[in-house]
């Protein structure tokens, strides 16, 4: 008898062994669940569904079995709600647990998640129920026609949603950024209701816009060959815009030494540029002549139509004209013969110019000015006559330098070719004996 009870309780142990957590919730219905149906948190599996029956209220109980240990116990404030794993059967729906906070209170085994914490799927079908039968049937119709639209079109589909999903992310940030301050986007939403009353009170001005741009979209749909050829230079265009981008910001870097620079001259042009705007206001009239001056209505009235009744340069300077009778070269052709003629002339009166620029400077300054006024003085130097040897005569042919004295080493003493060729003679100098 011992040996048969202790058998019996090995048994026990082996078939009892470990604990289950079970937690019944509450749903409006249950969604087509059936048992065996998983139960999710966060897209993994850690339990499945073992009952389904109806309440007294008739909410439906779905009592359903964790069995990952990691999940035990659930909190309070957890959500369990009935999903759907496809469009299509009857046995894919699941429970999905949003765990509640691990401040809540533990839920028992045995325990239920009230009806406020659960969801049911919405089915396909209720979604319809809201339609009349017309609606329905052209949406019937819609779904056919999109059917035979994308037939054959998977792959441009794909590539379609690839390229939407990021403008639709930028679109749920854009308005979590809306929506963050509501203050701001009452604002917002009272000025467009602003706006749109505003333009309703100007209906017949907008229809007049309207119309207008009616008839410039039917032009440049009139320009498609054009249009086309505008936009294939598009890209090629917009590549080099980007690399002229991206080399301006590198550029944009080195000048910000010269930007830092420049702040503190900028603060001192304040008040330069404050009596500037006041010089400009007081130079309207002036430019304004001005402008007349240059261009005004008219015929034969203005210096654009005197410039334009001149000869043109070319001519004036080059073209060969007769002149009473006789044929004579431009300009230019004769002020070149007229130089090459005074060549010997200017040559000769070359070694003259220091004395030529010494009498036009002593010429220029024989006097200045005091406190009285403008005066100037003169003198006469007898000394040679007085003192000296007496005065030298017969000097008619002095050459370029003949008031200095001659320096030791000849620099300043013109050989005899010079002097012939000059017609002077170095010895009618001014000093020495």
């Amino acid at each position: 008898m011992a040996l048969l009870c202790a058998v019996l309780l090995v048994l026990a142990l082996i078939l009892f062994s470990g604990s289950s957590y079970k937690v019944t919730a509450e749903f409006d219905n249950a969604g087509q669940l059936v048992r065996g149906n998983d139960v999710r948190v966060g897209g993994a599996k850690v339990g499945t569904v073992q009952e389904i029956d109806v309440s007294q209220s008739g909410l439906a109980e779905v009592t359903f079995e964790i069995e990952d240990e990691d999940y035990v116990p659930l909190r309070r404030g957890t959500e369990a709600v009935v999903k759907l794993g496809s469009l299509s059967g009857i046995a894919n729906r699941y429970i999905d647990l949003q765990l509640g906070p691990d401040s809540g209170d533990d839920i028992a085994d045995g325990g239920r998640i009230g009806h406020d914490d659960t969801r049911a799927a919405v089915e396909l079908d209720q979604v319809f129920a809201i339609f009349d039968e017309r609606t329905r049937r052209g949406l019937q119709d819609v779904v056919a026609g999109s059917a035979q639209s994308l037939a054959g079109r998977g792959e441009e589909l794909r590539r379609g949603i690839h390229y939407l999903n990021p403008a639709l992310s930028t679109g749920a940030r854009l308005f979590g950024e809306l929506s963050r301050d509501d203050r701001l986007l009452s604002r917002f939403l009272v000025d467009s209701s602003d706006l749109v009353t505003a333009l309703g009170q100007r209906r017949r001005e907008l229809r007049g816009a309207v119309e207008g741009l009616g008839t410039t979209f039917t032009a440049l749909g009139g320009q498609q060959e054009a249009l086309g050829d505008a936009v294939g230079r598009l890209p090629p265009f917009l590549r080099r815009a980007n690399t002229t981008f991206v080399d301006l910001r590198s550029a944009l870097d080195d000048v910000d030494p010269l930007v830092d620079a420049a702040k503190p001259v900028a603060r001192r042009l304040g008040p330069f540029l404050s009596q500037a705007r006041l010089f400009a206001a007081d130079a309207e009239p002036t430019v304004r002549d001005l402008s007349r001056t240059i261009r005004s209505p008219g015929d034969a009235n203005d210096l654009i139509e005197a410039f334009r009744s001149f000869p043109p340069l070319a001519r004036s300077a080059l073209d060969a004209v007769r002149v009473n009778g006789a044929l004579r070269r431009g300009a230019l052709p004769e002020t070149t013969a007229a130089l090459r003629a005074a060549a010997p002339t200017i040559a000769l009166g070359r070694p003259y110019t220091p004395e030529f620029v010494g009498w036009m400077d002593d010429f220029s300054t024989t006097g200045a000015y005091d406190a009285l006024g403008e005066y100037s003085r003169a003198w006469v130097n007898l000394s040679e006559i007085l003192y000296g040897p007496g005065p030298k005569l017969g000097q008619f042919r002095r050459c370029p330098g003949a008031n200095e004295e001659p320096a030791p080493d000849g620099s300043n003493v013109l050989s005899a070719s010079e002097q012939a060729r000059l017609g002077c003679t170095d010895a009618h100098r001014s000093v020495g004996p």
